[in-house]
C-alpha cells in the first residue's frame, strides 16, 4: 500500500484525442501540448474552427475590455529572481508530474480566436515560472503547480506557506529557492485553508516526525481536519467524474482545448499527502510569534473553504489573502461540485481585512495570480473584490425578490459597469451565470416556482415526447444546422440536446451538438465553464476514453477520515434494494482509540451513531483502529482481520456476511452526456475499502 501511485484524477486517465496519439490528461500535468498547437491546427478529426460569429464575438471583446491597463503585467514580473533550466517535474511513479512548458505555445504574442481575449490575457498572466521576491524576506516560487507556494525568510530557516499539490512539486520548489537563497531548513508549514493544491506537497518540504515531535510547526485554522476530508468523500465519485470537465481532464493543451485554469495552469500530478497540523489559529483575529516572525491570522470561514484564513505580517506590511482574493473572482458554486458558498459572507470578511490591516498593507500576496504592491492599489483590489461579491449577493437578490428565477437570473443579472472595467472583478475561475445561479441556490433553492419544474420528467423520458412532437431527429437536424450556421448556439443546443437524449446512438446529432458545444466554448471567459462545453464536445464525438485507473488521492487522506466518516460513507454505498425487509444491530469497538458505534440497519438505511452500545446487539465486532485503516485502505480485507485474530466478532456473524452482500462500489466512468459509452474505470476494490475522496484542487 506504501507504493500506491498517488495521483489527480486527470493524471492517471490515458486516452486517445483523434489523431493526436496516446496522452495523459491534461487536469494532471502530464500531457504535452499536441504538435499543431502553435499552428493553430485543432487535435480533433471531428473539431472545428472558431466560425466567424465566434471570431466576431471576439472581436467585441478586444474592443470592449481595458486591455490598455497593464499593470498586472508589470506586477506579474515584478520581483523575478531565477527561472530553473527544466520546464518538467517528474513523479516518483516515473510520470510527468508538472509540464509548464505545454503551454507555452500562449507565449507566441498573437491573439488565439478560440479562446475568449480575456482568458487569453489571464492564461498569459498564469504564465509565471520560477523564483520571484515579493519583498526582502518574502519570496514566491510560481508556475510549480495549480498555487504559489511561500517562503518567509525566519530567524534560522524558511516558514513556508501552502505547499502546493504534490510532493514532487513542493520538493522542487524548496529545492530551487535554496539553491538560489542559501540552504535553509523549514521551521514551519501554514495551511492556508482546506483544499489540497494548499497541502497536499507537505511531505516534500518536511517529514512527519519533526512534525510531531514539535520540531516543526504545522498551523492550520480551526476545522481544517475536518474539511480537507469530509468536503470529499460523501459525493466523491460523482466529483471527481465532473472534475473531468471543469479541469478539461481529456483536452489537450491547445487554442482550441485547454488553455488555463484562472488560478494557475493546472494541477500537479504526483504524490498528495496531509499531515495534521499541530498548531490551530482558533479565534477569529489571533497573533503568533513563529521563529521571529510575527503573524496576525484572520479566521475566514464560510469564504473560499470552509476552513481558511488569512495572514498579515506587522512587521513587514505585508498581508496574505491565501485563496479569499486572488486575480480572479471566485466560485461561488464550484462546477465539480460543492456546497453553495456564502458571497455576502465572501464581501464581509475582505471588508473585515481591509479595515484590520489594509490601511498599512504595503503589499498583499496570495497562493494564487501574483502581488500587488502599493497600499492605493491594494486598497483598489481589495474594495473591487469586495464589492464583486457583495453586488453578486445583494443584485441577484435583488431580481429574486421582484420574481427573477433561478432559471431566468443568469440571463438578466449584469455586473455593473464600473466593476466590468477592471480585471481584478473578472470572473475566470468562477462566472457571473453559475456564481449567480449559486446565490438563488442558496437562499431559495433549485425550484422556480413553477410546479412543472417541481417534479419535471427526467431528459430521457421527456426528450422523446419533444422529438415526436418536432417530427422527428431529421427536422431537428435540419433546423439545429440552420441554428448553427446563423450563430444561434444556445438555441441550437437547446433542441439538439432533446435529440441526443431520445436518441443517445444517433450520431450525427450529437456530432452537431459537439459542434455547438465547442463554440459556446471557445467564448467563454470562465476555463471552468469553457473546459465543461468541450469535454462534453469531445465525449459526444469520441465516447469516453477508456484507459489507466484514475487516482485522486492517497493513505493520508484516508488515514484522516474519521470513523464515523467512513461509517457515514458505507451507508451510502448501501444497495437499499438488498436491505430491503432486512435488519441487524452491530456495535462497533475500537479499542486503541476508545472509539465505540452503534451501526443499526432498519428500513433499507444504514445509520450509525458514536458513543453508544446496543444492550441488544446482533453483534459486537472489536478492531483497533490502527488495524480497521489498513482495511479502510485496501491493503487488508475485514475477512484477512478475522482470520488472523485482529478482529473479533461476538454474537451472529450473519449481519456482518449480510452487510458485505449490500455493499456496492461507485465506478468514475458514468456517462455524463447520453450515448457517450459508460466505462469500467475504477478497479475491483475489497469490500470495506474506502474509495477514493475527491480532489479538491482549486476550490
Amino acid at each position: 500500500m506504501k507504493n500506491k501511485i498517488l495521483t489527480t484524477t486527470a493524471t492517471c486517465l490515458t486516452m486517445l484525442i483523434g489523431s493526436y496519439g496516446s496522452a495523459y490528461a491534461a487536469g494532471g500535468g502530464a500531457v504535452q501540448s499536441d504538435s499543431g498547437a502553435k499552428q493553430g491546427k485543432h487535435f480533433d478529426a471531428k473539431g472545428k474552427l472558431p466560425s466567424k460569429f465566434t471570431i466576431e464575438a471576439q472581436k467585441k471583446q478586444r474592443a470592449s475590455l481595458p486591455f490598455e491597463d497593464k499593470r498586472d503585467f508589470e506586477e506579474q514580473k515584478k520581483g523575478f529572481i531565477a527561472a530553473p533550466d527544466y520546464k518538467q517535474i517528474m513523479a516518483e511513479a516515473g510520470n510527468v508530474a508538472w509540464d509548464m512548458g505545454s503551454y507555452e505555445w500562449l507565449l507566441q504574442d498573437k491573439d488565439f480566436d478560440g479562446i475568449h481575449p480575456s482568458l487569453q490575457r489571464q492564461a498569459v498572466l498564469n504564465m509565471n515560472y520560477g523564483l520571484y521576491e515579493v519583498i526582502p524576506g518574502i519570496y514566491q516560487v510560481r508556475g510549480y503547480d495549480l498555487a504559489n507556494i511561500s517562503f518567509i525568510k525566519s530567524d534560522t530557516g524558511w516558514i513556508v506557506f501552502d505547499p502546493l499539490t504534490a510532493k514532487e512539486t513542493a520538493a522542487a520548489a524548496l529545492k530551487f529557492i535554496n539553491e538560489q537563497l542559501g540552504e535553509r531548513p523549514v521551521v514551519a508549514v501554514v495551511y492556508s485553508h482546506s483544499h489540497a493544491d494548499h497541502f497536499g506537497g507537505v511531505r516534500g518540504v518536511v517529514n512527519e516526525e519533526d512534525v510531531r515531535s514539535g520540531k516543526v510547526k504545522v498551523i492550520a485554522p480551526i476545522g481544517f481536519m475536518d474539511h480537507a476530508v469530509a468536503e470529499n468523500v460523501y459525493a466523491g465519485n460523482a466529483m471527481n467524474r465532473r472534475m473531468f470537465y471543469q479541469y478539461g481532464a481529456l483536452l489537450p493543451r491547445s487554442p482550441f482545448g485547454h488553455v488555463d485554469q484562472a488560478i494557475g495552469k493546472n494541477t500537479a500530478a504526483g504524490n498528495l499527502g496531509l499531515i495534521p497540523p499541530n498548531v490551530i489559529i482558533k479565534d477569529d483575529i489571533e497573533e503568533l510569534t513563529v521563529d521571529g516572525v510575527k503573524m496576525v491570522f484572520q479566521n475566514t470561514p464560510g469564504t473560499e473553504a470552509p476552513a481558511e484564513m488569512n495572514t498579515y505580517f506587522p512587521d513587514l506590511k505585508a498581508f496574505w489573502a491565501a485563496e479569499n482574493i486572488t486575480g480572479t473572482i471566485h466560485n461561488i458554486y464550484t462546477l465539480r461540485g460543492a456546497l453553495v458558498r456564502d458571497a455576502l459572507e465572501w464581501s464581509k470578511q475582505i471588508n473585515n481585512a481591509l479595515y484590520l490591516f489594509g490601511q498599512d498593507t504595503e503589499v498583499m500576496f496570495a497562493s494564487h495570480s501574483w502581488p500587488r504592491w502599493g497600499n492605493d492599489r491594494v486598497q483598489e483590489v481589495l474594495r473591487a473584490q469586495r464589492d464583486t461579491y457583495a453586488n453578486l449577493n445583494n443584485g441577484v437578490l435583488h431580481l429574486a425578490n421582484q420574481g427573477v428565477t433561478i432559471n431566468q437570473i443568469h440571463n438578466v443579472y449584469e455586473v455593473p459597469a464600473s466593476l466590468q472595467k477592471q480585471w481584478a472583478a473578472r470572473s475566470y475561475h468562477g462566472s457571473v451565470e453559475h456564481n449567480s445561479r449559486a446565490v438563488v441556490n442558496r437562499y431559495l433553492g433549485y425550484w422556480d416556482g413553477n410546479p412543472t419544474t417541481l417534479i419535471p420528467l427526467s431528459p430521457e423520458d421527456s426528450a422523446s415526447l419533444y422529438v415526436e412532437m418536432m417530427g422527428g431527429g431529421k427536422p431537428i437536424i435540419a433546423k439545429g444546422k440552420e441554428l448553427y450556421e446563423n450563430g444561434k448556439y444556445r438555441y441550437a443546443q437547446e433542441i439538439l440536446n432533446k435529440l441526443v437524449y431520445a436518441e443517445p446512438q444517433n450520431q450525427n446529432a450529437k456530432d452537431l451538438l459537439a459542434d455547438v458545444f465547442e463554440q459556446i466554448g471557445y467564448q467563454q471567459e470562465s476555463p471552468s465553464v469553457r473546459n465543461s462545453f468541450l469535454a462534453a464536445a469531445y465525449e459526444l464525438r469520441n465516447g469516453i476514453p477508456s484507459g489507466a485507473t484514475p487516482k485522486t488521492s492517497g493513505p493520508d487522506m484516508i488515514r484522516a477520515m474519521t470513523t464515523e466518516l467512513w461509517l457515514d460513507f458505507l451507508a451510502i454505498r448501501l444497495d437499499s434494494d438488498k436491505a430491503e425487509g432486512k435488519e441487524f444491530k452491530i456495535n462497533l469497538n475500537t479499542p486503541d482509540n476508545k472509539e465505540k458505534f452503534v451501526v443499526e440497519l432498519s428500513n433499507a438505511t444504514l445509520t450509525n451513531i458514536e458513543g453508544y452500545q446496543a444492550d441488544d446487539a446482533d453483534l459486537t465486532i472489536t478492531i483497533n483502529r490502527d488495524d480497521l485503516l489498513q482495511t479502510m485502505m485496501g491493503a487488508v480485507s475485514f475477512d484477512e482481520q478475522i482470520k488472523s485474530g485482529k478482529a473479533k466478532l461476538k454474537g451472529d456473524r450473519k449481519p456482518y456476511e449480510q452487510l458485505k452482500e449490500m455493499l456496492v462500489h461507485f465506478d468514475i466512468g458514468f456517462e455524463m452526456m447520453p450515448g457517450t459509452g459508460a466505462q469500467d474505470l475504477t478497479p475491483k476494490q475489497k469490500v470495506f475499502e474506502q474509495e477514493e475522496p475527491a480532489d479538491s484542487a482549486g476550490g
